[in-house]
């Protein structure tokens, strides 16, 4: 038997006042996650965002962003470890011009993503109890990487 789905018909809306963007620039220690939950929230709280949409943009292709759990670091780990098995260094890859993670790395960034939106609700990322923002690094070496913060929605 099919799952029933219930509409909510609370409908609210705003109208934009504010298109606000900022860069962050995250300095990474090699492959891993690194939350940007505070990050994110602090920029909402510093333009007074009420309702609306943050949109975030990596710009590098061989790093993502997720949201992912940030209860257990355990999660954190295992995803780690499930995308080098699906993208592994030793698979024969042509293209290495910046070492043999090079291509895993553009791999990875395809699977997972280079962009995000969250809603914001009364001044707040609109996130489940359990969901931070995170970028992954999927590169060996450390790097800086920078992500677009956009607001579009009012403000307080």
């Amino acid at each position: 038997m099919p799952a029933s789905v219930v509409a909510s018909r609370l409908i609210s809306s705003v109208k934009p006042q504010i298109i606000a963007t900022a860069e962050l620039a995250v300095e990474t220690r090699g492959v891993g996650l690194i939350e940007i939950t505070r990050d994110a929230a602090s920029f909402i709280n510093d333009i007074r965002a009420a309702d609306g949409a943050l949109f975030l943009y990596l710009r590098h292709t061989s790093a993502s962003l997720l949201i992912q759990e940030n209860a257990d670091p355990d999660v954190q780990r295992d995803l780690v470890t499930a995308l080098n098995r699906l993208a592994p260094q030793d698979a024969g890859w042509i293209h290495d011009a910046e070492g043999p993670d090079d291509m895993p790395a553009h791999v990875k960034a395809m699977l997972t993503g280079v962009s995000l939106h969250v809603p914001v609700i009364g001044g707040a990322l609109g996130l489940g109890t359990w969901q931070g923002l995170y970028l992954a690094e999927h590169r060996t070496a450390p790097h800086q990487r920078i992500v677009i913060l956009q607001f579009l929605g009012s403000v307080n």
